[in-house]
């Protein structure tokens, strides 16, 4: 099957994620391609990269380079502008990594009723998430193409964990984590004193380091600066191998949620280095963990910092939390992703 997969956000290609930290949206495009190779399948993205290249079996090409004139599929990836990237396909999928409410606004309408894609959805909370306005669009098909996991997050046993017991949190900073560290400061700190939080994040890292922070950062930069006497520490997003070994080092997964978090993929990727989560009950995050098994799914404040406490301290919940969450991800592997996608083109 000839497939050709377009995204216009960063420069990236198959390469990155190995030595270089990658958002998890374009990091799903390039392992999906990849994955597809494998399968047998002639595959091109079009992106942002520098130069054209084949890397695991995908033909990597420059933005500005000429697209094919027909393709058995095309693969859009968030905007529904990309739809008509090649003029003749089999087939059009726009694959979502956001709310779905954009799809409503007129330009956008208008693409969708011209080209009559499927939308690939990244879960259930996702797909029931979308409220289509006008039958066109209602019409429409909607399938579930949930994210995998890449293959540096699978299959290796945990080491044993840090002490003194170690917290990971990776959320954007928006996305509550001035109420995770509130939380640790007021509620975890003074329960388990030697134990740390460590927030993964390049923006605050720039912050403390001197460098200049994004208005809207502010605020969190003074609050986690205050909070650096109480265990709080930062630090630098890193490439695939390097996180994994991170996640197989923690405790736990201290992940805020936000409702318009539908990827969660770090969340998946701890999960499938067997770091036990706390999790708060919005957007992906409850779908991405086995709630009591592989995690806690929790209703509110108190009962984040009860769970969160216990996996920091208690090593029978960590270690069988550990192997259920290797367990349950153990075969969501971006070949799972391919093949799914494989059936939805049938």
């Amino acid at each position: 099957m000839r497939l050709v997969l377009v995204d216009d956000s960063i420069p990236f290609d198959g390469y990155t994620p190995m030595a270089h930290p990658l958002g998890g949206a374009e990091k799903a495009v390039l392992s999906l391609a990849s994955a597809l190779a494998g399968r047998g399948h002639e595959v091109r993205v079009f992106n942002r990269c520098r130069y054209r290249m084949t890397i695991e079996g995908v033909q990597w090409e420059p933005w500005d380079r000429a697209r094919p004139l027909e393709c058995d599929a095309l693969l859009a990836f968030r905007k529904p502008a990309l739809l008509g990237a090649v003029r003749q396909a089999a087939k059009r999928l726009l694959w979502l990594a956001a709310p779905p409410a954009y799809l409503n606004r007129p330009a956008n309408r208008e693409l969708l009723e011209a080209f009559k894609p499927i939308l690939l959805f990244q879960g259930p909370a996702h797909r029931a998430s979308w409220q289509p306005e006008g039958l066109a669009l209602a019409d429409l098909p909607a399938r579930l193409l949930p994210i995998g996991v890449r293959s540096d997050y699978l299959g290796e046993a945990a080491t044993q964990p840090q002490d003194p017991p170690l917290a990971l949190a990776t959320t954007h900073p928006a996305h509550g984590l001035d109420w995770l560290v509130g939380l640790w400061v007021a509620e975890i700190h003074p329960a388990l004193p030697k134990a740390r939080l460590r927030l993964y994040s390049a923006g605050l890292a720039r912050g403390l380091e001197g460098g200049p922070v994004a208005p809207d950062l502010a605020p969190i930069l003074a609050l986690v600066k205050a909070a650096t006497t109480q265990g709080v520490e930062v630090a630098r997003p890193q490439g695939d191998l390097d996180m994994a070994q991170a996640y197989r080092s923690a405790r736990v997964h201290l992940y805020p949620g936000h409702a318009d978090d539908v990827l969660a993929s770090t969340l998946a990727e701890s999960q499938a280095a067997g770091l036990p989560a706390v999790v708060r009950r919005l957007g992906a995050a409850p779908e991405r963990i086995v709630d009591g098994q592989t995690g806690f799914a929790v209703p509110d404040d108190a009962a984040f910092a009860n769970v969160a406490l216990r996996l920091l301290s208690d090593d029978n919940l960590f270690w069988s939390q550990n192997r259920e969450a290797r367990f349950a991800q153990s075969g969501r592997g971006w070949e799972r992703a391919a093949e799914e996608l494989e059936s939805i083109l049938r």
